[in-house]
């Protein structure tokens, strides 16, 4: 498998998790779209795209909707690629 080529990820200032995701793309050398609450989108808007109790960071991965850190995490070693 090979890396994500499009990411993009939905964080909050302070968030521990936002922070975690963004090393894992780092230490990979992969490269991700940063969106910002209330820099880039409202809670309204992320809340609309991806449902009243999502969590952040929110991570969409070459079109697909990945989840959390951990269900991002998840998947990236189900795919082999950490």
């Amino acid at each position: 498998m090979s890396a994500p080529k499009h990411t993009t990820i939905y964080t909050k200032p302070g968030c521990p998790f936002c922070t975690k995701i963004k090393e894992v793309y780092k230490i990979k050398g992969w490269s991700y779209r940063e969106l910002v609450l209330n820099e880039n989108f409202t809670r309204d808007q992320f809340h609309g795209q991806f449902g009243g109790s999502a969590t952040f960071p929110q991570l969409i991965v070459d079109g697909q909707t990945t989840g959390g850190c951990n269900e991002s995490i998840s998947e990236f070693k189900r795919r082999g690629l950490i």
